[in-house]
């Protein structure tokens, strides 16, 4: 029994093979422009209610220079703020994950903030004059959930509500139990490499190149691994195991001591599934373990990878020998990835790149491009307009109609 999300979009027959121009990859005028209409104003997860279980807990995010922290409150609520002390800007916590006992106090001049983000008071209050503290509260982020994990939307934005937009998935993240899942004692990895964010979502949206390059994932499921296309960019990836006993030491290994969990509905029992989400983050579903993953663009050429990993709360032993052979190789699978993103970006700057002539398994690949062009029209250029002149291109192109190809 396979995994089907609803509302699946079938390949056109007929369709542009060509991808994103180089110049796209390196231009720090088109970086700019995606700051402000790709990411910003797009969800972006943050991470999941039991990562801050008790009141005080906080995680923060940084994105593009904006700075979030997520907190539960004394009244058990989860609110995402601007990290951002309304006196002089400092950050009011620091670090990725931290409690506070019963009030934020600024590190730098000590304002006092409570759970819930208003302002306790001000250090040395007599001199500021007047000074409503109604009016100085740190400043809120727009907040979604979806089965316990958490988005942030910096500006308003073309997508719905994140429950509405992850409505296909709602089946799937339920039947896992998505809401109750626990942070792993290391919950989060990272690593920044030398790329454009583009070349880390080529290689990920597409699974035409998992049979030769990923030997471990086309032992453990390549011969049943299929990409799905869904509307409001989402996609949906699933392999299905067992059916072989494995070469390599890891896939058999797993293969052996992985258990089966009779809480799943069978078409998830023997599945590794992915639910991917426009523009940049997938979650990554095995019967033993959940985590999500995203690309953090630090700048034209450099790429931040990053992600958390979630253990269900009744983990046994057996469970937790199964996630490490999974996490071996999908540790293996990772750097075998960042690797071709290397390769695909560095191409972009030969004389000899001709483009992209894409599979029809690699739509996924195009349908991206095509979400990124409607966004930032001046991305249907083929040549390079200049630098100093990709901001007003854009500008004029965005009244004209696309013409993409599909």
């Amino acid at each position: 029994m396979s995994v089907q999300p609803r509302g699946e979009i079938q390949i056109p027959n007929d369709w542009d093979r060509r991808g994103l121009p180089a110049w796209t990859y390196h231009s720090p005028a088109l970086f700019a422009l995606e700051r402000d209409n790709v990411f910003l104003n797009h969800w972006q997860i943050a991470g999941h209610e039991n990562d801050i279980p008790a009141s005080g807990d906080w995680i923060t995010f940084d994105l593009f220079g904006e700075r979030a922290v997520i907190m539960r409150g004394r009244d058990g609520v989860v609110r995402a703020f601007h990290n951002l002390c309304r006196h002089r800007g400092a950050r009011v916590v620091d670090g990725a994950q931290g409690h506070c006992k019963g009030a934020i106090v600024c590190p730098f001049h000590g304002w006092v903030y409570n759970l819930d983000g208003t302002l306790r008071g001000a250090a040395q209050p007599s001199t500021f004059g007047e000074m409503d503290r109604a009016d100085y509260g740190l400043k809120p982020i727009e907040l979604g959930r979806f089965h316990g994990f958490l988005f942030l939307r910096f500006r308003p934005g073309p997508q719905p509500g994140i429950a509405e937009l992850l409505a296909p998935y709602e089946e799937d993240f339920a039947d896992y139990g998505a809401k109750d899942i626990v942070p792993v004692k290391v919950p989060d990895w990272s690593v920044d490499l030398p790329v454009n964010w583009k070349s880390v979502r080529d290689v990920d949206n597409e699974g035409y190149h998992v049979p030769m390059a990923h030997p471990a994932l086309q032992d453990l499921y390549g011969r049943d691994y299929r990409d799905r296309y869904l509307p409001e960019g989402l996609h949906f990836s699933a392999g299905y195991f067992g059916d072989a006993p494995g070469r390599r030491w890891s896939v058999r290994n797993y293969l052996k001591h992985a258990p089966k969990q009779e809480w799943l509905p069978e078409r998830l029992g023997n599945a590794w599934t992915y639910y991917g989400l426009f523009p940049n983050m997938v979650f990554a579903f095995t019967p033993e373990a959940i985590q999500f993953y995203h690309d953090i663009p630090l700048g034209p050429g450099l790429t931040r990878l990053t992600g958390k990993l979630y253990r269900q709360p009744q983990e046994d032993r057996q469970q937790r020998l199964a996630r490490y052979l999974a996490m071996r190789i999908d540790r293996d699978t990772s750097a075998e990835d960042q690797q071709l993103s290397i390769w695909s970006n560095e191409s972009m700057l030969s004389s000899a790149f001709d483009g992209f002539h894409l599979s029809d398994k690699e739509w996924g690949l195009r349908r991206h491009h095509d979400a990124l062009r409607a966004l930032i029209p001046v991305m249907r250029q083929e040549a390079s307009p200049p630098e100093d002149e990709i901001v007003v291109r854009n500008d004029e192109l965005i009244c004209q109609p696309a013409n993409t190809g599909q």
